[in-house]
Parts: structure tokens; sequence; C-alpha cells
């Protein structure tokens, strides 16, 4: 639902179907006429008294301005202000001589740990933590062991800001990241994650340009790649086909896709490279950008196809469950574009049961119960209860 309905009658019609009222309750809740309930709904009218307003929205448990005005609601995560907030008064705060100092060894127990939270998606602990890490790792000595913690440490914080929605902020620590690579694939690295962040900002063009320059770069030779090296210039090249595809470049997206699909063979399972730590790569990550693909490309029924293909997906030891998370998002929304309501909301529920603080910083996955609810006549409590969790406006 990426905007609130544009007159009052659609309005009010979601709002009583997120209640759960038939018209003729909420015509007996508010004083009403079912008449005129169903007048409003249907645009039969829409010159609406104050007063008849009010007393839908007294019933309705909204605002009176929610079903006047005809203004969008514009999209806020559900995710606090206080979880990420200070993360990134950390990164803008000054580099301070600390009366204790930090030494790698315990900069590099914390990272361990945070990682652990990332992929378990406790992004209200991990955000607790954060600056006292981006703290510490600044206030490393110059050494390569330490200029390679603080690389680490500003990926995992791009990679949280991400997750929680601060695009520019991510992109930002994402060049941090970059500034304290030791070598070309610390780099490369650092341009996927960027590249994600770009991507999420529509700038396209910007995303293929870099992840190329970059692919070209560090692209091995495919006989004697290292894992590393593999996972690295794979990432690279999906990075290439997102932005492609996004571009309706269809035939570029394809190559993209193919490069990467090489890299997956040559690797031959899903890995967590060493130079994140955070993001798979392998057949399986292939196979879910090929269903987002796919979905982008509005074709359900190739996605689902995709999907019987990685049913039973295993994340690598110490990943997280993000890209199969987001993947799911695509499946549900092919049950969707197929009709199948109720398998799309049972997605959406093992989601939200796999990754509960994931799903409700996801546009998308409210967009999908947006769509659902504008469908059906009436909400089961499950979907309603989904609906309010996921954060799906009135």
């Amino acid at each position: 639902m990426p905007e609130a309905p544009g007159t009052i009658g659609q309005r009010l019609q979601i709002a009583r179907k997120r209640r759960g009222l038939s018209q003729s309750e909420l015509a007996k809740a508010a004083d009403l006429s079912v008449s005129t309930v169903r007048k409003l709904e249907q645009g039969e009218r829409t010159d609406v008294r104050l007063e008849t307003a009010h007393q839908l929205a007294r019933a309705l448990g909204v605002t009176t301005s929610y079903l006047l005005t005809e203004a969008p609601t514009p999209w806020r995560p559900a995710v606090p202000e206080d979880i990420w907030r200070p993360v990134m008064a950390a990164l803008g705060a000054p580099t301070d001589q600390l009366s204790d100092p930090p030494t790698p060894a315990g900069v590099s127990g914390a990272l361990a740990g945070g990682r652990a939270l990332f992929a378990t998606e406790r992004y209200d602990a991990l955000g607790g933590m954060l600056p006292a890490l981006i703290r510490d790792a600044r206030a490393l000595d110059d050494s390569q062991t330490s200029r390679r913690l603080r690389y680490q440490t500003m990926q995992l914080a791009t990679s949280f800001l991400g997750q929680v929605r601060q695009y520019e902020a991510a992109d930002d620590t994402a060049q941090r990241a970059l500034d304290s690579a030791t070598d070309e694939l610390d780099g490369g690295a650092a341009i996927v994650a960027q590249c994600q962040q770009m991507l999420r900002r529509g700038r396209l063009t910007e995303v293929a340009e870099l992840a190329t320059r970059w692919a070209d770069d560090v692209e091995p030779r495919m006989s004697r790649a290292t894992t590393e090296e593999l996972a690295v210039w794979g990432g690279l090249q999906l990075r290439i086909g997102a932005a492609a595809v996004r571009d309706n470049c269809v035939a570029e997206a394809a190559d993209a896709l193919r490069m990467a699909h090489i890299a997956a063979v040559g690797l031959g399972r899903e890995v967590i490279s060493a130079p994140d730590y955070l993001r798979h790569f392998g057949p399986v990550t292939v196979t879910h950008q090929r269903a987002e693909h796919a979905a982008i490309q509005r074709r359900p029924d190739r996605v689902l196809r995709l999907h019987s293909a990685v049913r039973e997906w295993v994340p690598a030891q110490g990943g997280g469950k993000s890209g199969r998370c987001r993947h799911l998002l695509d499946v549900a929304d092919a049950h969707l574009r197929l009709r199948d309501e109720a398998r799309c909301v049972r997605v959406l529920q093992q989601v939200r049961a796999e990754a509960p603080q994931w799903i409700v910083a996801q546009r998308y996955a409210q967009d999908i119960m947006g769509r659902v609810i504008e469908r059906r006549r009436t909400l089961t409590p499950e979907m309603r209860e989904l609906a309010d969790a996921l954060g799906v406006p009135l």
C-alpha cells in the first residue's frame, strides 16, 4: 500500500475491514444508517458533514482527519529511532583519546558478538552495542590489523543501517568501510554493500557503473580462484543484475546473472566470504536473485518454480536469514498475483515468525499486506493482527 487511499470511501472501507466490522455493524456503532455507510464506500456520496465523519471515526478508532484528508500517508518503517539514532551519532562524533584504550582483541570479540546479533536479526540489541564498538574501532592505531577491524566495523554498521532503512547513512558508512579497506577484495566487498544502499535509493545507473568497474578489477581466474574471490566477484555481478533489471535492461540483467551463476557453481555451496562476514553468496543466493528478477518482471509462476528448487535452504554457518526472508516476500507477492491470498498471508506469517524485527522494516511486506486488504471484502482476525504488526497504515 504505497499511499493512503485517495477518497473517503476507500479509507472508510479499509478502516472498517481492519476493525473486522460489517457495514451494518459500523452503521450501528456510529449511529448512522447502513445506506449512509454503503453510499460513502461506493463513492455515491462525497459531501460528508464533519459530524458524520466524526461519528464514523469514533466508531472505527481513527482520527476524523484521517477520513477527511486527501494527502497520502507517508511510509515510515516500524523501527524506533532510539535503535538507530545513537549509531548515527557515534559515526558523526569526533575520534577521542580514550582513558582506557581499546585493544584489537577486544574489538574483534565485540565484532563477533555484533555479527551474531545481525545474523539473528536482533537489531535492537545490535543498535545498543554498535556505538561503543564504533568508538573503540576508531580509537585503534593505524596498523593493518586495526584498519581491518575498522573496515569490518564499518561493514557491520552499513548492514545495520540498511536494515533499519537509514539508506543515506548506510551509503556514507559503506564509503568509510571502503576508505579502511586493506586490499582489493575488502574494497570489492565494501562496494557490494554500498551498491545495495544505492539501489534502495534508486541510483541505478551509478550502481551498474560502479559494480561493473569493480567486477572488472577483481575478476578472478576461475581455475584457481579462492572462495573470497568468487564470492566478492559474484556479489558484484548480482548488484549489476539488480540495477539492470530495475532499469528494464533485460539482456544486461541476464548476463550478470549468468556471471554470478558461474561464480556460484565454482563455489558449489553457500558461503560467507571473509572480507565481509555478513552476506551469503552461492547457488541458492543466485536462485533467490533469479526469483527477484522474475518478481520485478511480474512473472509469478517463475518465482514459485524457482522457490521450489531452494525450499529447503539452510544458511551458511554464522549467516543471517535476511536474504531468504527477502526471497519469501517475493514468494508471498507471487501467491497474491495468482490470487491465492491465503498462501500469501501464510508466507508473511512465516517470515514474521522467523524474523520479527526484520519484517517490520520492510515496506515490501507492508505493500503486499495492503494489497491483500484492498482485495478482500472481509479480513480474518489473523489478517488484521498481521496488518497491525506490519504497520500497514489505515
